[in-house]
């Protein structure tokens, strides 16, 4: 694996030393896991004053380092570490499984922890890591995802019922069939034989702001292979068609079983690789296995503090 290294420079800020700030460089690294990619920074040491307007900037892929958003590795009190996310909108997003796993590696990577076992804050609450090594190096993640909440609620989801499973609503003025789960973020999760034919430009935005989801919504159109395997699409809120989705897939395993349609030891396809979600029957609980990718590694000049 090479990591590339460089600075880069921004127009967009004032560069100038000012009150509150100096002119030491906002170190990252960009990373992936099956190709949902964020900027990694540590909470630690030099961090931007505006996070959200921070997110929208470099996580914009034409003018920025282009990214789903932006993860901040923090020290905590109630776990080894804590886990910030923002969106690449600039919205601040409670929990990302693809975005944990690369945590992990990070961690590791950076020399923060030597331990091989993690405990992570989230806005969701504490998730448990396991690493996997090769040669030395971490390549994929073990997460355990918690269990998935079905009461609409909790979701939230504006529909009176116990929970909402193969529940027919009407979007834009066509009837589906969903089941919705959270994850610790809210998922909307859709069968259908046409996942990759379908207008997920079109429609995802429908879904993710419509009434009855009163946080918005991340979608998953689902296609069932047979019962080990299935393949998705995914609309995330605050950030569109991302190539993979860690709480997304671990939803669609348990709606999967709740719908009769798989076992609970299921590889999901991507567009940016495969996760092996399995979805325990004693304890409830999912647990998601993927890779985690250091893709490269820079600094940006900027006005901030020190956090």
């Amino acid at each position: 694996m090479i990591t590339r290294a460089f600075r880069v420079r921004t127009p967009f800020f004032d560069t100038r030393q000012g009150k509150g700030g100096d002119m030491s460089g906002i170190r990252f690294t960009k990373m992936h896991g099956c190709g949902n990619d964020y900027i990694y920074i540590n909470g630690a040491g030099v961090v931007p004053e505006d996070k959200p307007l921070f997110a929208r900037t470099y996580s914009d892929r034409h003018t920025g380092i282009g990214a789903d958003g932006v993860i901040y590795i923090n020290p905590s009190d109630e776990a080894d570490f804590e886990m910030e996310m923002y969106n690449a909108d600039g919205s601040e997003g409670k929990m990302c499984g693809n975005g944990i796993r690369c945590v992990g590696k990070y961690i590791h990577d950076k020399g923060l922890s030597e331990k091989k076992q993690l405990s992570i804050m989230t806005k969701s609450g504490i998730r448990e890591l396991t690493l996997h090594e090769e040669d030395g190096i971490v390549d994929s993640v073990t997460v355990d995802m918690g269990v998935p909440i079905l009461s609409p609620e909790q979701i939230p989801v504006k529909i009176s019922s116990e929970r909402v499973v193969d529940h027919p609503y009407t979007v834009s003025g066509k009837e589906y069939r969903i089941t919705c789960i959270s994850m610790g973020n809210p998922h909307c999760v859709v069968f259908t034989e046409d996942v990759w034919g379908m207008d997920l430009k079109e429609i995802g935005p429908c879904f993710e702001n419509d009434p009855i989801f009163p946080e918005q919504v991340n979608t998953e159109f689902v296609r069932v292979k047979d019962r080990s395997f299935v393949e998705m699409r995914v609309w995330e809120r605050g950030s569109g068609e991302t190539f993979a989705c860690g709480t997304g897939a671990s939803a669609v395993v348990a709606a999967a079983v709740l719908n009769g349609k798989t076992d609970r030891k299921v590889r999901v396809k991507l567009l940016g690789g495969e996760l092996l979600i399995e979805y325990r029957q004693d304890d409830g609980r999912i647990y998601m296995t993927g890779e985690a990718v250091t893709v490269f590694e820079g600094e940006i000049e900027e006005i901030c503090t020190l956090r």
